[in-house]
């Protein structure tokens, strides 16, 4: 378990890295107007687009790695966790200080994880049905749809809803990646899951980057971080045999609270954590010429 707990955490500092590149690339090209696919098409021209995506497909392999024995209420709060690493890197990298408040929230995190890590009792095999991956495809595409609506909804409203919205998609790349019972190319191709896996995430990319443009980076992330990290979390215990150890409900039960209110906290710190010129800004008109003297009364 210690090496799918390393790789749940492994992935969280992929995704954190990825989120300060992918804003900076999102917010230095022209703005969407809706949901537009053809954003991610301006985004890819991007270096540090590019690297962002790098780093989210090798976030993703250490994602599925821990899913593997690991129950999706840890692992998720552990991804969760890649907004405490964002805020910690965008000092060195951005120059953005933390306060108190951030403090006590990447500390808080931390003690949730641990309490979650502490509580499980691990995960079994389970065969979902046919029409439960079915069923995933339609989520996905529910989510598609829900995105296209929220995306007319303009400014920071229109950005906390695209976030929630790309966090019911994460939601679903990570109950569908949970329940894939085989990695190999032929079971995979074949496998309803692995399209809804692949449809909500790209999906749910595409909304965050548009979510933003949108807003400040608090605005998109707090109510992605509670969609993909709560709702996985029922899920699992309810549906898919994710088991925490007898006794340890309450304490696991308090750990992702803190997990989640450390990662909603500092997703909600000021816009600071990825500064740059707004792209629209142009340089200040250049001072108007002095007027003329006036002649004197009475010359011509």
């Amino acid at each position: 378990m210690t090496l799918d707990v390393l790789a749940a955490l492994g992935a969280a500092v992929a995704y954190g890295v990825a989120a300060i590149l992918q804003a900076v690339a999102a917010r230095r090209v022209a703005v969407a107007s809706g949901v537009d696919p053809r954003l991610l098409l301006r985004l890819i021209r991007r270096p540090s687009f590019v690297v962002a995506v790098a780093l989210n497909l090798g976030g993703y392999v250490l994602h599925l790695v821990a899913l593997r024995s690991l129950p999706l209420f840890l692992v998720q709060a552990a991804i969760a966790g890649s907004v405490a690493v964002t805020a910690v890197l965008s000092r060195p990298v951005l120059g953005t200080e933390l306060d108190i408040g951030d403090r006590l929230a990447v500390a808080g995190a931390a003690v949730g994880l641990a309490l979650l890590a502490a509580g499980s009792a691990g995960t079994q095999d389970v065969v979902l049905g046919t029409g439960g991956r079915w069923l995933l495809v339609g989520a996905a595409a529910a989510v598609t749809v829900v995105g296209w609506v929220v995306g007319q909804v303009p400014g920071h409203v229109g950005a906390a809803f695209l976030g929630l919205a790309a966090g019911l998609g994460y939601a679903v790349v990570g109950i569908g990646s949970r329940v894939l019972p085989d990695l190999s190319p032929v079971p995979l191709l074949t496998d309803p899951a692995t399209y809804a896996v692949v449809l909500s995430g790209v999906v749910a990319f595409l909304l965050y980057a548009t979510a933003l443009q949108r807003g400040a980076i608090m605005t998109a992330t707090g109510p992605m971080v509670v969609a993909q990290t709560v709702i996985p979390a029922v899920v699992g215990v309810a549906l898919l045999s994710d088991e925490v150890r007898p006794g340890w409900q309450l304490p696991a039960l308090v750990g992702l609270a803190l997990a989640v209110w450390g990662a909603v906290h500092l997703g909600r710190r000021p816009a600071g954590l990825v500064t740059s010129r707004p792209r629209s800004a142009s340089p200040p008109a250049p001072p108007a010429p002095p007027a003329p003297p006036r002649p004197p009364s009475g010359v011509r």
